[in-house]
């Protein structure tokens, strides 16, 4: 079921409900930032593919430190040039760090004195904005409601990244709230795809390879900042989908690990039970060596292992893959195109000496998809609510401050889709004792879990589950809380990138990588974007606001709740949060 202009029951509005340079440089972009900017297209063009920063890994970009042919400081003037050359066309960015340029000068000097701290150091890194950094910069998930606020620290995972030697060069854009806010009209005209990126103060992501094909989300623009080599590596975050569908629309890689191993401290949450942060990069050698840096030492009563030990080419060799064959289908949003470049890369990988077991399954994502909102909207509640008071500077204290915020700043919130979602999950009250969450709860583990991913792995003593990128292949590893991976395979004939979709068991990321890896060298897929095709226009205005219930929650009740979510139900609506 291809999206096409004008279907209101499209794959953003599917995604999004069952389940989801300092101040100078923002200022002077904001003239494109509510849309596209004609101008910025025409001038923007990628960077020469000799300069010696381009498509460079860690591992390189470490060696010209260390022989003195690029400085940290050298490379961070270049990504952010490069960002200021083509952040007008793609809104990849936020904003950026004033202060990265001091910091890559004082990882220089460290350097000078014998001290690397490690594969990190002076390594310039672009993080989602949802993600906390005491610094100069905003932390606000895209949304205007939380400007100016102020948080109380670094989120661990930045911590880990400065004690690395990391610069954090910026902030990312992402589909704001993670997309787990709300939905345009059911008459809206207009591909509601092309919502995926979009925040009040980022605009809309667009995806480098393919300027009118969905950047997907809500990880859109650290995806977009990697592919596009507008730093060396990203981070984002996922709930379901956030962090590979991006990757997999981007041609980059990126990892959702098991819930739990990076902290998910600090980073604006949606649900404490799925959400996670992971690297999103241009290889899967960066990966591993980002992730040996945001992981925690140790999960899950296992120590953390060196996740580049198992960068193994010959991974595939032995390697028992099983196909989620019911994920190729339309019907879960399988693009045909995609699919045909997986096929290829499926007898391929078997071809390279991978044991293929075609079908596999683990269960219907529908099964469990209205389990899986219900456990959000509750989780959403109270984890938001926690996050809110942390925070200082701000009079946003409560989902309902964030609701009534924006039915204040409609017209620079809520042009193009609502707030249902945050009405629905206000109903809730955030009582996860509640037996509705945990029979949700517990349902969704059931089928995702113990009776789908679980069960398919030992019974086929399988090393990974495979499906294509794009379609639903993140549902149930995501509801299951376990990791999954987006490695790229290629292209369409008409420019779309493919990948393909990686996911296994509790802590079984090191499997991942491995076959990653020998998917990676056996391909060689990735290339460098070339911008092709026109942004789309932007969207009409969706009438929100001038509707007369605008100044009043839609939702009061639990009644009104569940009378909502069985409309969007009806519409064949599926909430994959953070896309």
């Amino acid at each position: 079921m291809k999206p096409i202009a004008g279907d209101h029951v499209s794959r953003r509005m599917f995604l999004a409900a069952t389940a989801a340079s300092g101040s100078a440089f923002l200022a002077a972009r904001v003239p494109g930032l509510w849309g596209f900017s004609p101008a910025a297209q025409a001038t923007a063009a990628p960077k020469p593919a000799d300069a010696p920063f381009i498509e460079a890994t860690i591992t390189q970009l470490q060696q010209l430190m260390a022989s003195g042919e690029l400085s940290s400081h050298e490379l961070t003037k270049a990504y952010l040039s490069r960002i200021k050359q083509l952040n007008p066309l793609l809104h990849a960015v936020i904003e950026t760090n004033p202060q990265a340029i001091g910091i890559s000068a004082r990882r220089d000097a460290e350097r000078k004195r014998g001290i690397v701290r490690g594969p990190l150091h002076g390594i310039p890194v672009i993080v989602k904005d949802n993600i906390a950094t005491a610094d100069r910069m905003e932390t606000t998930a895209g949304s205007l409601a939380l400007v100016g606020s102020r948080v109380p620290e670094d989120a661990p995972l930045v911590q880990r990244l400065r004690q690395a030697g990391a610069v954090i060069l910026a902030k990312a854009n992402l589909s704001e709230w993670a997309n787990f806010r709300g939905f345009p009209p059911a008459d809206f005209p207009f591909d509601t795809n092309f919502l995926n990126g979009w925040s009040a103060r980022g605009g809309f992501t667009l995806d480098p390879y393919l300027l009118n094909f969905d950047p997907c989300g809500s990880s859109s623009g650290s995806a977009a900042s990697a592919a596009a080599n507008l730093c060396a590596v990203a981070v984002g975050t996922e709930t379901d989908g956030s962090i590979v569908c991006p990757a997999g629309n981007q041609q980059i890689v990126g990892l959702k690990p098991t819930v739990g191993l990076i902290s998910a401290s600090g980073v604006i949450p949606i649900a404490h039970s799925q959400d996670s942060a992971g690297p999103m990069t241009r290889t899967v050698e960066d990966t591993a060596i980002l992730l040996n840096v945001l992981a925690k030492p140790s999960f899950g009563g296992q120590q953390t292992p060196d996740y580049t030990q198992f960068l193994n080419p010959n991974a595939l060799q032995g390697a028992r893959i099983g196909i989620e064959r019911r994920l190729f289908q339309p019907e879960f949003f399988a693009l045909p195109e995609i699919v045909a470049v997986v096929d290829d890369a499926i007898a391929a990988i078997a071809a390279a000496g991978a044991t293929i077991i075609d079908p596999v399954d683990t269960g219907d994502p529908f099964a469990w998809n209205e389990a899986e909102f219900t456990v959000l909207l509750f989780e959403f509640k109270h984890d938001i609510e926690a996050y809110l008071g942390t925070l200082g500077h701000t009079s946003i204290s409560t989902l309902g401050d964030l609701i009534q915020f924006n039915i204040d700043h409609c017209e620079q919130e809520m042009k193009f889709f609502g707030q249902e979602i945050f009405e629905l999950a206000e109903t809730t009250g955030g009582d996860l004792s509640d037996p509705d969450y945990l029979a949700a709860r517990a349902l969704g583990l059931s089928l995702a879990r113990t009776n789908g991913i679980d069960r398919v792995m030992s019974e086929n003593n399988l090393d990974a589950v495979l499906s294509p990128s794009y379609g639903f292949g993140s549902s149930a590893p995501a509801v299951a809380g376990y990791p999954v991976m987006s490695v790229p395979v290629g292209f369409t004939a008409d420019g779309k990138p493919a990948g393909v979709w990686l996911y296994a068991g509790f802590l079984q990321e090191a499997n991942l990588i491995g076959i990653g890896y020998g998917i990676e060298q056996l391909l060689q897929a990735r290339t460098q974007p070339q911008f092709e095709g026109s942004p789309p226009p932007e969207p009409p205005d969706a009438g929100i606001c001038a509707a007369p219930a605008v100044a009043a929650k839609r939702v009061k009740t639990k009644a009104d709740a569940r009378r909502m979510m069985a409309a969007h139900h009806g519409r064949g609506h599926h909430v994959f949060p953070g896309r």
